[in-house]
This record gives structure tokens, C-alpha cells and sequence, in this order.
């Protein structure tokens, strides 16, 4: 019995010695054209990340995180990743329904609480068997 108690625990440290969380930066745009492209966003919000051009914003309404993950057994990571990430912008368009925005503003990324803002990408954090996005942005609408 002892014999099988340190084999599972020497198995179990084997593989947290080999957990794997990659940090990998990936184009927005992407996500948005997928979701649009597969029906899953109707257009009716935009996305406008931290530092990118954005219209006019006539009115804030709260700002929200949406934190995702899936499973990215068998998938490479940007494809897990983007999954994540527009399971993410799907809760977005969602929420900026029920509150009458129409375009989700200084959006950027917030894994474990830190904001990384760039323009273009997202950040996501690929493991073994998950990748997880976090975003974090504000409800607005925005003049057409």
C-alpha cells in the first residue's frame, strides 16, 4: 500500500512539473470575424480594445470582466484560445444588450487581475489541457 501511495504522488509531481502556462498574444479582429462568421455575434456591439481608434462615446454604463476558459486537449492553442476568447465577447454582447450599449470600450486583457493593454491583441494563457481569457471593459454607446 505504501508502494502505491509513492507511486501516485512521485506521478503526481511528474506532472505538475511539467504543467505548462504559455502566455500568447493573438489578434482581437480574429475573434470578432469568427464569431461573426459562425453566428455567434450579430454586429450589433463593437469591440474597441484599449488604445485603438473608437467613435465618439456618448455614455459609459458600467464596466464588466468576463473571465473564460476551455479545453485545449487536442487543439493547438490558438485555436483554444480564441475559443475562450469569444466565449468571452459572447457574454459581452449579451451583457451590453441588457444595457443598452452598443459597443464595449477600453477593452483589454485582465489574466489574474493585470491589465495588458495593446490595440490589436488579447492575451491569452494556454496550458495542457486549458486556455483561459480574461477580459475586462467598459459598456458604452457610441455615436455611428
Amino acid at each position: 500500500m505504501k508502494q502505491i501511495a509513492l507511486t501516485l504522488l512521485a506521478l503526481i509531481a511528474a506532472t505538475a512539473a511539467q504543467a505548462r502556462d504559455d502566455t500568447v498574444m493573438l489578434p482581437l479582429a480574429d475573434v470578432v470575424q469568427l464569431g461573426l462568421d459562425q453566428g455567434k455575434l450579430d454586429g450589433s456591439v463593437k469591440f474597441y480594445l484599449s488604445g485603438a481608434a473608437t467613435p465618439r462615446v456618448s455614455a459609459k454604463l458600467g464596466d464588466d470582466t468576463s473571465n473564460k476558459k476551455t479545453n485545449g486537449v487536442g487543439k493547438d492553442d490558438a485555436t483554444a484560445c480564441n475559443w475562450a476568447a469569444l466565449s468571452a465577447l459572447i457574454a459581452f454582447q449579451s451583457s451590453a444588450k441588457q444595457k443598452g450599449a452598443n459597443a464595449v470600450v477600453d477593452l483589454h486583457s485582465f489574466y489574474k487581475k493585470n491589465p495588458n493593454k495593446d490595440p490589436v491583441n488579447y492575451e491569452c494563457h494556454a496550458g495542457n489541457i486549458m486556455a483561459g481569457v480574461a477580459l475586462k471593459g467598459t459598456y458604452a454607446r457610441i455615436g455611428k
